[in-house]
């Protein structure tokens, strides 16, 4: 391979990488505007619309009968009288009165 080749496919190569890094813009595609319909003015009011029947009421509902009294319960077993303290003395603190307000 001469030297003009070589020259030849180097600058090639640069010529290649050089296009390829180039910055590519990006098309971008814009819609159409779209068109909004706008309201015309407001009409006059419409009349006002009938008042429509009462319903039917409804029936009283009858009274529910009263219940019968229960029968009383048996009393139940008396327990055994307690055993004597003996010796043993309870002192018992009456509890501190409280402040004037």
């Amino acid at each position: 391979m001469n030297r003009s080749n070589l020259m030849l496919s180097l600058v090639a190569v640069l010529a290649a990488l050089s296009l390829s890094a180039c910055d590519k813009p990006t098309v971008v595609n814009v819609p159409a505007p779209v068109s909004v319909p706008v309201p015309g003015p407001a009409g006059p009011q419409g009349a006002a619309g009938n008042t429509g029947s009462t319903g039917a009421t409804g029936n009283t509902g009858n009274m529910g009968s009263t219940g019968a009294t229960g029968a009383q319960g048996n009393d139940g077993n008396k327990g055994d009288t307690g055993k004597t303290g003996g010796s043993t003395s309870v002192i018992v603190i009456p509890p501190a009165p409280e402040p004037a307000k």
